[in-house]
């Protein structure tokens, strides 16, 4: 298996759950018996990633490593980037071009909690040649995410945030990319909320017939949607396997 990086992207100001996050970042959260962040390093960790750059917005940056370190007694070799203001996704990700190295990345929402190891998609994509994965899963509200069509096995469009969604496959915060990302990056145009938008970025790889999916199995939560996801992801995780996943 070819080597990948692993990226996790912990910025935002986590406004849609202030006051929780008035003093901490929302990604340092509990999720029923841990940290929100443990989730998504486990995730990477299971997928066979060690090395692991986590992005965190300024303010609240030096409590990931207060509390995470070195990595070494998680069994993970841990990097850490500023993100200086709250540009998106996709700006986030572009500060991970040193880190990546010219390896392919695999990039998670650090307030995403997957409940089943996703190695068997990550290792498939490490042995191929080019282009980007992204993960799907039916969820009730596609409305709050990019929604994913397809067609024929294939993706044929992905809209942000749709008010009229075209199916109800929501596209989860894991994403799968090659070196070439890096580039799209740079090159992206802000969206009408100043943003450089992760969804642009999926669009790209789209257009060139580059993009494949995974669904999902198990459960998706996404904690930071609402007071109610963060109170549901806690939920899932206290009665799944999740539950005993290392805590040191």
């Amino acid at each position: 298996m070819s080597h990948m990086k692993g990226i996790i992207l912990a910025g935002g100001t986590g406004s849609r759950l202030y006051p929780l996050t008035k003093v901490t970042n929302k990604h340092l959260l509990p999720v029923y018996n841990k940290p929100m962040i443990y989730y998504p390093m486990n995730t990477l960790k299971e997928a066979g990633i060690n090395d692991i750059l986590i992005v965190a917005g300024k303010g609240h940056a030096g409590n990931f490593l207060e509390l995470l370190g070195s990595g070494a007694r998680f069994g993970l070799n841990l990097s850490y980037e500023v993100q200086e203001d709250a540009g998106g996704i996709a700006q986030a990700l572009g500060l991970a071009k040193d880190f990546a190295h010219g390896d392919k990345v695999a990039v998670i929402l650090a307030d995403n909690i997957l409940e089943n190891d996703i190695s068997p998609a990550v290792q498939e994509f490490a042995d191929q040649s080019a282009g980007a994965q992204i993960f799907l899963k039916a969820v009730k509200n596609p409305s709050s995410y990019g929604v994913c069509e397809i067609q024929n096995e294939k993706v044929i469009s992905i809209e942000e945030k749709p008010k009229m969604p075209k199916s109800n496959l929501a596209v989860c915060g894991v994403y799968l990319y090659d070196t070439s990302v890096f580039d799209v990056v740079k090159n992206l145009k802000p969206s009408a909320r100043n943003e450089l938008e992760i969804t642009d970025v999926n669009n790209w790889y789209l257009k060139n017939g580059n993009l494949k999916f995974s669904i999902l199995e198990g459960f998706w939560g996404d904690c930071c949607e609402s007071f109610d996801s963060l109170m549901e992801a806690g939920k899932l995780v206290q009665n799944s396997r999740l539950a005993g996943i290392v805590s040191s």
